[in-house]
Order: C-alpha cells, then structure tokens, then sequence
C-alpha cells in the first residue's frame, strides 16, 4: 500500500491522535506559532486534516489523501488534491508556507522544496515542522519504523541534514524553536517551548526566500 493510500485508509485514525495526545500536538503548535507570521496569506502542503492550518488560521492547502482532504475541508480549509513537488499555483503567490511532519514522507525533498519556494514571495518565509532524527524520540521512532504503519515507510532527517537541503534551494536566514524536551515525557517542562535545537524532538525551523 503506497502512502497516500495507507492515509487515505487510516485518516479518521490519524485525526484522533491529536485528540488523544492533546499536550504534544500543543506544544508543537506552540513551537510554530513562534516562527508563524501572524499575518499574510499563508498556505499549508500536505495539510493533512488540518490540524495546523487551523490554528493559525490559514484557508488554503495541499493534500494528496481524498480522506484527509475531507477533514480538512470540513474545518473550513479550501484544499487542492495535489503533491507539494508539483503545486498548482502561480510563481510569487503566497506570504508563507507550513509544512508539518511532510519532509519524512516525500522521496525528492529538493523537488517539494524548490515548488514551495517558487510559490511564496520574495521575503516569504517557509516554516518546517518535524521530528529531529537524533533525539531519543526520533531514534525510538526509527527503530519501530517496520511496526508502525504510519511511519514504515518515512526517511526522518536530522537537524544539519534539513539545513543542508533549505540552503541547498537557496533559503536563508534560519531560525530554531523546540518542544517535546525529554523523552519518555514525564514533567510539565517536557512541552515547553525555547528556541535552537538539540534538546526538543520536535524542530521548527523557519527560512526565507532573497
């Protein structure tokens, strides 16, 4: 089963985990709300069920999965059933784009990147969510991967590897946030938010298109 296949079978699935891990799924939101322009017209590829696009109260999105789309679109998100390595919009067209636990699950990175690029304006930021490959969580999430239908067939990256690749299609002026501090989790201090990396096994990290 390929993965917008396996999204489309088990989204109902999906959208229940933020239910029933509210405290993580906050702390990430709370760590891309630091790097988040709080106006502009913004977008989200690979919006998922909407889980973040709401949040921040962006309207537009890509999406592969036909049952994902329809979550999302039931949260009042407009969404276009395409990849982020071909995205049906114009050169210059947005403010900023999210993308949230997208990386792991595409094969040409470069490719996504540079589409997204091409679509926000010059001064737009592209702000990436995902979880840093060489944290304790990261590393448990790899050495699980064959067990978990989600994440079976997702490349995680670490954090230099992601810089590599935004530098690579020409983004610059990089900034970190956070959360997700110790795992396992067992304080309040482990859904705080602070900036860098190194500790949090959720990175946020946002560029700008020159």
């Amino acid at each position: 089963m390929d993965g917008v296949a396996l999204f489309d079978k088990h989204a109902d699935e999906y959208d229940h985990w933020f239910d029933e891990n509210q405290q993580i799924y906050q702390a990430e939101v709370n760590a891309l709300r630091q790097l988040i322009p709080q106006a502009g017209f913004g977008i989200e590829v690979g919006v998922g069920t909407g889980r973040f696009s709401t949040p921040f109260g962006i309207r537009i999105g890509v999406e592969p999965s036909i049952n994902m789309a329809q979550i999302a679109k039931s949260r009042n998100i407009a969404v276009c059933l395409a990849v982020g390595e071909h995205l049906p919009f114009k050169d210059n067209q947005f403010d900023f784009a999210l993308l949230v636990t997208v990386v792991c699950f595409v094969k040409d990175v470069i490719l996504l990147l540079n589409e997204v690029r091409r679509v926000i304006k010059v001064g737009g930021k592209v702000i990436i969510g995902f979880i840093d490959k060489n944290s304790a969580l990261g590393q448990l999430y790899e050495s699980r991967k064959d067990a978990d239908k989600f994440y079976k067939e997702a490349h995680f990256y670490s954090v230099p590897e992601i810089v590599a690749l935004v530098r690579q299609v020409g983004l610059g002026e990089l900034q970190f946030c956070q959360t997700i501090i110790a795992f396992p989790i067992n304080s309040a201090t482990s859904y705080e938010v602070c900036t860098g990396y190194g500790k949090g096994a959720f990175v946020a990290v946002s560029s700008i298109k020159f």
